[in-house]
């Protein structure tokens, strides 16, 4: 299932929905199963039982976990079969996906991380320190926390940050945790796993090299203004097998970076379980995988620009696109 946040316009202003993405089309799940309860299920409180089982926010559907999954699953079939009649209070069940908005599939997720496990990123990284690869980071899965506070979604601005003058994207895959779960071995880890999306590392260089010799984790050379981009969707662990998934970056069209899932060294299994030792992970929670080798514009010298157009793509889970904004200095 390819779920996504969305936006439609009411005569009270925007409304955000949740849905599940199928080719041009958008079921609103929370709608869908709504109507399917007071259709089929003949309730008279169809609004709060929806409510409870199908939430129309992302995180709060996540939380619900598998109640929620089988809902969804309901709802679809039903919007499925009524096609394009409305709703009982005449709400629409399945929007055109070119008519709504999307935005980052969890907005505000619970908290945000970023991993550091591909070989050949992470060889780059420390020669031009003028080091090789420190033995311990074959051992264990290096991992930070960014900003959660920060997430922008599809077609959402790069917005450049005033204090810095080299701007970078990063290639990456991100996952979303799913169920709580503390001490987790690595063989059990993919049952935590909800799903995956697209994720953009925007990067200020200039200013996170300028902060490295203090030896913390990156602070303004990561963290500012839609500086975490997720999206478009966020792809169900059942629905590909994220072990070999092709990834691409695209600058105004041209291709800048590819690479492929497979090349991580440390899996996603082996960061959800080293990450929960002695401190537990939670539903709503998203981990970067860092990005493949040449998989950002730092590694090939190459720059993205004001006005400029960039898009990541990664097999199965369609196209993140966001143009670069430089806001005008104030003086």
């Amino acid at each position: 299932m390819k779920l996504v946040t969305f936006e439609v316009s009411t005569a009270v202003g925007p409304v955000k929905r949740i849905g599940a993405l199928q080719g041009e089309r958008i079921i609103d799940l929370n709608a869908a199963f709504g109507a399917y309860l007071a259709e089929v299920r003949e309730s008279r409180r169809w609004r709060e039982v929806a409510e409870a089982l199908l939430p129309p926010e992302m995180l709060r559907f996540i939380e619900t976990g598998p109640l929620a999954m089988e809902s969804a699953h309901t709802a679809i079939e039903y919007a499925t079969r009524k096609g394009s009649e409305p709703g009982p209070d005449g709400t629409t069940l399945i929007h055109a996906a070119n008519s709504v908005r999307l935005r980052a599939p969890v907005e505000r997720p619970l908290s945000m991380r970023d991993s550091f496990v591909f070989e050949t990123h992470a060889r780059h990284s420390w020669e031009r320190r003028g080091l090789s690869i420190p033995p311990l980071w074959y051992e264990i899965p290096q991992n930070y926390r960014t900003t959660h506070t920060s997430i922008a979604g599809p077609d959402d601005p790069i917005i450049w940050p005033s204090y810095s003058e080299k701007l970078d994207y990063e290639l990456e895959m991100a996952v979303c945790i799913g169920k709580y779960g503390i001490d987790i071995p690595p063989e059990k880890a993919d049952e935590y796993i909800f799903g995956y999306t697209i994720y953009n590392d925007v990067s200020a260089r200039d200013t996170q090299f300028y902060e490295r010799p203090v030896n913390g984790a990156p602070v303004k050379g990561k963290n500012f203004v839609n500086s975490n981009i997720l999206g478009p969707c966020l792809v169900t662990a059942d629905e590909l097998d994220a072990s070999n998934l092709k990834m691409e970056a695209r600058v105004n069209g041209e291709v800048w970076s590819q690479g492929n899932t497979s090349d991580m060294y440390h899996k996603f299994p082996a960061i959800i379980s080293y990450l929960s030792q002695g401190d537990a992970v939670h539903p709503g929670e998203f981990i970067g995988s860092g990005t493949p080798g040449f998989g950002c514009g730092l590694e090939l010298d190459r720059w993205i620009q004001p006005g400029d157009v960039v898009e990541l793509e990664i097999e199965g889970m369609g196209v993140l696109r966001n143009k670069v904004e430089r806001p005008t200095k104030v003086s």
